[in-house]
């Protein structure tokens, strides 16, 4: 679950990580009076508009309708915040994350300027590899981290964190000698850090990035920037978290599938699976890639799935305008074979089936949902194994 960057920030400050002042807009007339009140507090004509969206880059993004207009300005006063704001409010924003579609900004940040004196990169998320947290830090901020990574990878810098006593203080004195930082500016940088570690733990965040995380020329320490990230696993303990969710933000087929219990992520192939088990998803993924072709999608019905959800499935799957045929790969353990054949044929003829359909079931009752599948009557194709089933769909959907 991601949220909007002045959440995040509203987030970190409420967990005593510090940020600059600021304010969403929905509208020109809004930005005015935030972008007002903000001159006033603190005296700094110098304000910036940035939009709002679940996409990274947006400082280099343009606007579709209005190119030379890009997704983050700088101002110095609140009529120009205003001018600016009705220039990017209800326009679609191409960034290198959003795709050619783009995103419609709905909503804006405006924020206070500031004298940035240096800029870093700071990160928190899960090392797969070594199964722990892990805090990054570069003094390449601002920038794209994965080209960071991928010409000078010597320039992120890795602390990980022990779960039985999380980030330890001389852990983020290393990261600030080593990031080139002194005093004054050295010791804040640890509190930011520690503040920012503990947030990480106490939200169940996936991902914390701050980029850039900036010195002021002041000697301040502040996130100037948010990208937070919640683990989908554990938003059952943050049922406020939920109320920060944007529709607007996220694929409607993934909506939906969310509100059946079902795990679905679009993808851009061309062939449909639906598959109960992740390990069995990704297998029939990366089988379907191996024979020639590339999945639509991931979609793990789960393994107490009833027909319902499997009917659910298949209308989210038919829905996808690339998907030229559909894999249904099912072991039949807790979920019987024949009751995903119930869901598949009341799927079909509710929906109707226009692209090829191949099915693969094995398990508990496997015989008797071969069979309903076969005498159904339907266009349905049923296969013996994995590589079988991926062979025939993939050959059902050659021009």
């Amino acid at each position: 679950m991601k949220i909007h960057e002045y959440q995040g920030k509203e987030l970190l400050r409420g967990l005593g990580v510090p940020v600059p002042l600021g304010g969403v807009a929905f509208t020109p007339g809004e930005v005015k009076i935030v972008a007002a009140d903000l001159i006033q507090r603190t005296g700094n004509p110098v304000v910036v508009v940035k939009s709002q969206i679940h996409a990274g880059g947006r400082g280099k993004g343009r606007f579709v309708e209005q190119p030379e207009v890009g997704g983050v300005k700088v101002v110095k006063s609140a009529e120009e915040a205003a001018q600016y704001a009705e220039k990017m409010l209800g326009n679609t924003l191409v960034t290198i994350q959003t795709g050619p579609e783009g995103k419609k900004v709905q909503r804006v940040l405006v924020e206070q300027g500031m004298n940035i004196a240096r800029e870093l990169y700071l990160a928190i998320t899960l090392d797969r590899a070594t199964g722990r947290n892990t805090v990054m830090a570069s003094t390449e901020g601002g920038m794209d981290i994965e080209e960071v990574a991928a010409h000078t990878p010597e320039k992120i810098l890795k602390e990980s964190i022990d779960p039985a006593v999380g980030l330890q203080a001389f852990q983020a004195r290393k990261l600030a000698y080593a990031l080139g930082l002194v005093d004054p500016v050295a010791p804040r940088f640890v509190k930011f850090l520690l503040a920012l570690a503990a947030a990480y733990d106490r939200l169940d965040c996936a991902l914390l990035e701050v980029n850039p995380l900036v010195v002021t020329g002041d000697d301040q320490v502040l996130a100037l920037d948010s990208k937070v990230s919640f683990d989908d696993n554990a938003t059952f303990r943050h049922k406020d978290l939920e109320e920060l969710r944007d529709p607007a933000e996220e694929d409607p087929s993934e909506l939906e599938a969310k509100s059946w219990d079902l795990s679905y992520v679009k993808l851009d192939g061309n062939i449909g699976c639906m598959v109960n088990g992740a390990g069995l998803a990704m297998a029939t993924m990366d089988i379907i890639q191996y024979v020639g072709a590339k999945p639509a999608n991931f979609l793990d019905v789960g393994g107490g799935a009833t027909a319902e959800r499997v009917t659910a499935a298949f209308k989210i799957i038919t829905r996808d305008p690339n998907v030229r045929g559909i894999l249904v790969n099912i072991f039949g353990g807790i979920m019987k074979c024949d009751t995903i054949a119930t869901g598949v044929i009341a799927a079909v003829k509710e929906v109707g089936l226009q692209v090829p359909l191949v099915v693969r079931l094995e398990g508990t009752n496997v015989e008797l949902g071969k069979k309903m599948l076969d005498e159904s009557g339907l266009a349905i194709t049923t296969a013996s194994s994995l590589r079988d089933a991926a062979t025939k769909i993939v050959e059902l959907v050659k021009p």
